[in-house]
């Protein structure tokens, strides 16, 4: 690196620190915010990451490389995107403020140029992982676009190697050959409580090197390597080496002079050693001792560039003060520490920064504005600007038929999949399926017998080429398009995330199917929320459900899972009874989640479907008698709005009866029981009952704005039925995901359901405990019947 190229990385460094600082500063101290509440924002730990970030982003990066940022140096990534033109002043000034940059990096309510959102910690860091893995996907495919290859990296607080879904991602990573990614660990042995426990380097070391991870240690800057080549030079490396993390720490916040009087009491000698020490000012002592690998950036630009010559995978540890070059430097507690208004005089004054110019490009710098900009946008990954790529959407092939008489959606999913993927079409060349070691008992089975296992290096299929007869080929190769991934849950989301992603990070469209038993969705959840709050799209097929899954016992039979459905962003959740049903849902689900639209409402359903999003599929095992297909564009409609009427209510209507899945069957055969009694008996089959609710919500804030017009699905289905009508409904769930059907037009409702862990038996026998078969219906109906009196307890 020539001295003019390290005289501008010196200056982007000083002037990103700067920045994070006084964005955070002008948030706290100086914004109008009305509610006297604190704002936050991390200006220790963004001060620790500025050298790596100033390294990696102006001296090593290219267009391709993706970066997932650590959450709690978010200012400074929107510092440098704002130096690249990228974020503006406006934003900047409104930071964590409604409208303004956001506390962590998000690729989707963020300005700048975000690869990966962070913020749930660890979560960021697992992602680039599974980006390689999608990566090296679509290297192995003949219709993917070359592309150059870039580096997933990740940076990585120390405190945050504690999340288990980051040792979970390792193996996973190990099992697939993971290259081209980098995990940069920002070593400042703080967290948010304290310090980090000594040992814990070679802790991670033999952690990533069990793996397969080159490990690269940057604990000394040129600063300190220099002095350790003077006389009594290896007795100060001695020291350093065998200090523990807290007194470093300390020694750090109270400068200088405590380093001298430390090192002079520990390894004065009145020789070498002491001469050593004496040589340097306090100042000069001081920059010595924090020259740390982590803030050098002549070592970590070197280090980058020999690491950059092969695509093994490799964690950097690099040892950094939390708060660098801060009044906050050191101190335990300086997580959440702010400067004072008192502090940030100093470091203003420091930074030679005048009052009224603290957003000046090259205020305080040694080069005008002119050269600061040409140093960043010659830089070759600012040079390219944006780096989001666009994929065409792939067309969908229609509803799949299916004539059986009697099937459960479960196996239905799975001949449908087979059906596409004896197909020729482009859907199937684009569809990459995935499951966590449950990919057969999820019917992926005859998919993956068609369409094969993917990996980069052929793997034979030795029992197949012992002659010992099995049901599924479970060869791999790079042909392959269905990936194999251990018992985990939150690999399974990340990897749906990253795949999600693909149009966007590398320009190629795929189609993620992932399934995954549906009790265990709760074990993935917080990588399910990270996925759709990245806006990454997928369909998510989760089988088996409820009780129905009666010989398996509570931990296998999910209640929550369709609130969870109900409550997540950018996820629409269906739960179809019958096969002609899931049919259609999967055909649109295709399209639907390849959408990227502006998001103007449908005025028919006040829902913003030309956005997209990723779809979630609650099927069961339970085998049904399959009414007579339909096929009529009226019902096609109803199922994806939410809802149809499966028996037409009468003008008279006194029940109707509104269920959810699997449950179909009693609830028809209640209406057959009840019809003798009461009159004009409507059944409901409700398809999705958060689109239904979504719907619903939409449309009054519609009406409240002025559109006195809105009527969402839900409330035509419902508004002719008379006042007395009485509203039973039921699914094998939690009871509150249809009993709010009730407030739609202010109908009586029974909400029948499942509210406590289940147990073993028949399916008979769980309908019968729970209150969910036909005869809890017929009884609700009588308790809720016209004229005498309302009780809401359960008839059994």
């Amino acid at each position: 690196m020539d001295s003019t190229r390290k005289a501008e990385l010196k200056a982007i460094e000083k002037k990103l620190l700067w920045l994070a600082c006084w964005t955070i500063h002008n948030a706290n101290h100086l914004r109008e915010k009305g509610d006297g509440l604190k704002v936050g924002g991390h200006q220790a730990s963004c001060a620790s990451m500025v050298s790596i970030m100033t390294a990696l982003y102006f001296d090593c990066l290219r267009p391709q490389d993706r970066v997932a940022v650590k959450p709690h140096a978010s200012p400074v990534f929107h510092a440098m995107q704002y130096l690249a033109g990228n974020q503006t002043r406006e934003k900047l000034e409104a930071f964590r403020a409604y409208g303004g940059a956001q506390s962590y990096p998000s690729r989707t309510k963020d300005i700048d140029d975000v690869d990966f959102s962070t913020g749930s910690v660890g979560l960021g860091v697992a992602i680039t992982a599974f980006s390689s893995m999608v990566q090296d996907y679509l290297a192995a495919k003949p219709w993917a676009a070359k592309r150059p290859e870039g580096r997933m990296i990740a940076l990585v607080g120390d405190a945050e190697l504690d999340e288990g879904n980051i040792y979970e991602a390792l193996q996973e990573g190990w099992k697939h050959g993971l290259r081209n990614t980098w995990w940069i660990i920002d070593y400042n042995r703080q967290s948010l409580d304290g310090v980090v426990r000594e040992g814990l380097a070679g802790r991670i070391e033999a952690i990533f090197g069990a793996f397969g991870w080159d490990v690269v240690r940057l604990k000394y800057g040129a600063l300190q390597k220099a002095a350790f080549e003077e006389p009594g030079g290896e007795a100060l490396r001695t020291w350093i080496d065998g200090c523990p993390n807290a007194l470093y720490s300390a020694l750090a916040f109270q400068g200088g002079a405590a380093w001298r009087k430390r090192l002079l009491d520990d390894i004065g000698d009145q020789g070498d050693a002491t001469a050593l020490i004496e040589r340097r000012s306090d100042a000069e002592l001081q920059e010595l001792m924090t020259n740390l690998g982590g803030h050098c950036l002549e070592t970590l630009g070197e280090t980058f560039a020999e690491q950059a010559r092969h695509d093994r995978p490799t964690a950097f540890v690099a040892y950094t003060i939390k708060g660098w070059n801060t009044p906050l430097a050191g101190h335990k507690d300086n997580h959440a520490g702010l400067m004072t208004p008192g502090q940030m005089e100093e470091f203003r004054a420091t930074m030679k920064v005048r009052e009224g110019h603290e957003w000046d490009l090259a205020e305080g710098l040694d080069i005008d504005e002119a050269a600061l900009r040409e140093a960043v946008l010659s830089t070759p990954f600012f040079a390219a600007g944006r780096r989001r790529h666009h994929a065409e959407p792939v067309a969908t092939t229609g509803p799949v038929a299916l004539d059986d008489k009697v099937l459960s959606t479960q196996a239905g999913f799975g001949k449908i999949l087979d059906q596409i993927a004896r197909s020729e079409s482009k859907l199937a060349e684009r569809i990459v399926t995935t499951s966590p070691d449950v990919t057969v008992s999820t019917n992926l089975g005859p998919w993956v017998n068609r369409r094969g296992l993917f990996a980069r290096d052929a793997v034979a299929d030795t029992f197949r080429d012992e002659r010992i007869p099995s049901a599924q080929k479970w060869a791999f190769s790079p042909e392959g398009q269905h990936i194999e991934l251990g018992i985990a849950e939150m690999n399974l989301f990340l990897l749906l995330g990253a795949a999600g992603l693909s149009h966007s990070l590398f320009g190629e469209r795929l189609i993620p199917v992932g399934t995954l038993y549906d009790p265990f969705i709760s074990r993935g959840l917080d990588a399910l929320n990270y996925a759709c709050y990245q806006d990454a799209r997928f369909l998510l097929v989760a089988t088996p459900s409820g009780v129905t899954l009666a010989p398996e016992g509570g931990a296998h039979q999910s209640v929550a899972t369709p609130l969870i459905g109900m409550s997540q962003d950018g996820l629409a959740s269906f739960e179809p009874a019958w096969l002609d049903e899931l049919s259609v849902i999967m055909d649109w689900s295709f399209d639907y989640l390849q959408r990227d639209g502006e998001g103007d409402p449908d005025e028919r359903t006040w829902l913003r479907d030309e956005t997209g999003g990723s779809v979630y599929l609650r099927l069961s095992t339970r085998a049904l008698e399959q009414p007579k297909r339909r096929e009529d564009e009226a019902f096609r409609r109803g199922v994806i709005d939410g809802a149809y009427w499966l028996r037409e209510p009468g003008p008279n209507c006194e029940v109707v009866i509104a269920y959810q899945g699997t449950v179909g069957p009693e609830a028809i055969e209640a209406a057959g029981r009840i019809g003798g009694d009461r009159r004009d008996i409507g059944v409901l089959a409700v398809t999705s009952a958060d689109r239904l609710n979504a719907g619903w919500h939409a449309a009054m804030r519609m009406r409240k704005r002025g559109h006195r017009g809105a009527m969402s699905h839900i409330e035509r289905l419902l508004s002719p039925l008379p006042s007395h009508c009485t509203m039973i409904t039921v699914i094998d769930g939690h009871p509150a995901t249809l009993a709010w059907l009730g407030s739609v037009c202010g109908h009586r409702t029974a909400a029948l359901g499942v509210e406590h862990f289940g147990q073993t038996g028949t399916i008979a026998d769980l309908y019968h405990h729970f209150g969910i078969d036909a005869d809890a219906i017929v009884a609700a109906a009588s308790e809720l019947a016209p004229g005498r009196p309302v009780r809401l307890v359960n008839p059994l």
